[in-house]
């Protein structure tokens, strides 16, 4: 961290944010390696077979003997929905895959967390939960195995333009969510079915030099985003290579017309984003569009390939919603549009509130970027429903194609 030790409203940066180390795997305790509890590769099972119920069982017979890590060695095991206990770390060999199963009713339903509501819903593929204390590490790969959904959500959403994410049935990959203290580092995360990680209201929770991926040809991967915070704070993103067809970073927090007054909702506050590396994605840092509360986010020293928007700030017209005290910094590469804010009105509900509600963005820094782009300034003023001020756009290198049209990258594809 060089060019800012300070938070955007001047809070100092804590010490925590300074450590990117990642424990050995001979540090993470007793290990525990699958293929010695009954666990197969799926090249020497003699039948495709999910082992969710064995996984589970592991996990639960080292959270009972005092903890330790379950390591996956080279290979691909299949399994459902798996929930971490205190005590229990993972270990993903180079080489080893944690395949998830594309069959949804391996993921029985339960309440959790989605698109800004607690509601019942499908759990991810690998869930914590409570927990203090976790590292999620290795060279190998979580794979989400999510073509047979994708494939599914488009043709309903063919059938019915108006269906949501919640209606096509479909597993996030990883969901850390009342926890502290978790580092997930050096994996390849990909292929998931919906949202690739989620964090819900967690602290102090690390994404280090991991490899994010979903594609968008020849099937696009919906909705898979790479990483959504939602009413967290204390978050670190540092060296991961990301390349999703939806947003790669999205701040979260709830949705509706009385989100602000709601406990389950709130403010995602104390993040930075650094020396990453995107490919293409909607939004390299969006801000919504369910989302409450943002404040004190850096996203900084980071390469884009390619992609549609650098900042994005929805402001959902249903929503109260305040964007505060938000820098970017050292941003080089492509991109479509340098800033965009805009109302987003995609499945927005007022419900029984008359009036629609004031959102706030203010204290926003855009500073030292070196980008092409095809609109520099994508922003909507609109005292209606927002107010815009102190937005900040400084010591910026930019060449503008004007290739932009608008309405262009403004709802999910």
């Amino acid at each position: 961290m060089q060019m800012t030790d300070t938070f955007p409203d001047g809070t100092i940066i804590d010490k925590w944010f300074y450590d990117d180390s990642v424990p050995e795997l001979e540090q993470l305790g007793t290990q525990y390696v699958i293929t010695d509890y009954g666990i197969k590769d799926v090249a020497c099972a003699e039948e495709s077979v999910v082992y969710t119920a064995r996984f589970q069982q592991l996990i639960d017979t080292v959270a009972d003997n005092g903890g330790g890590v379950i390591v996956v060695p080279r290979g691909i095991y299949m399994t459902g929905a798996l929930f971490f206990k205190q005590g229990v770390n993972l270990y993903i060999c180079k080489g080893g895959v944690l395949r998830g199963s594309d069959d949804i009713s391996d993921y029985p339903v339960m309440m959790t967390r989605i698109e800004g509501e607690n509601c019942m819903y499908y759990p991810a593929l690998i869930n914590v939960n409570g927990v203090d204390g976790m590292v999620v590490c290795g060279e190998g790969t979580i794979d989400g195995n999510g073509a047979r959904s994708w494939r599914a959500f488009w043709q309903r959403r063919s059938w019915n333009p108006e269906c949501t994410n919640k209606d096509e049935q479909r597993a996030r990959l990883v969901y850390i969510s009342d926890s502290t203290n978790i580092t997930v580092a050096g994996l390849h995360m990909c292929n998931s079915q919906f949202w690739t990680n989620h964090i819900y209201k967690s602290n102090h929770v690390k994404y280090l030099n991991c490899h994010i991926y979903s594609p968008r040809t020849p099937v696009k991967a919906p909705s898979t985003d790479a990483v959504d915070i939602d009413v967290c704070s204390d978050i670190l993103i540092k060296g991961c290579v990301i390349e999703v067809n939806d947003d790669a970073v999205a701040l979260k927090g709830g949705k509706g017309p009385w989100a602000d007054s709601l406990p389950e909702n709130g403010i995602n506050e104390r993040i930075i984003i650094e020396d990453c590396q995107y490919g293409f994605c909607h939004g390299c840092l969006t801000c919504g569009s369910e989302s409450v509360h943002n404040k004190n986010v850096i996203m900084r020293h980071i390469r884009i390939d390619n992609g549609y928007n650098l900042l994005w700030l929805k402001m959902r017209p249903d929503t109260p919603q305040r964007y505060e005290y938000i820098t970017v910094e050292d941003v080089r590469g492509r991109i479509c549009s340098f800033i965009n804010i805009n109302p987003w009105t995609q499945f927005y509900d007022l419900k029984d509130r008359k009036d629609i509600p004031l959102s706030y963005a203010e204290h926003i820094v855009m500073r030292k970027c070196e980008c092409e782009c095809d609109i520099y300034y994508n922003v909507m003023e609109d005292d209606n429903q927002y107010r815009l001020s102190d937005i900040k756009l400084e010591d910026n290198n930019i060449t503008e194609t004007g290739r932009y049209t608008p309405g262009m990258h403004t709802v999910a594809e």
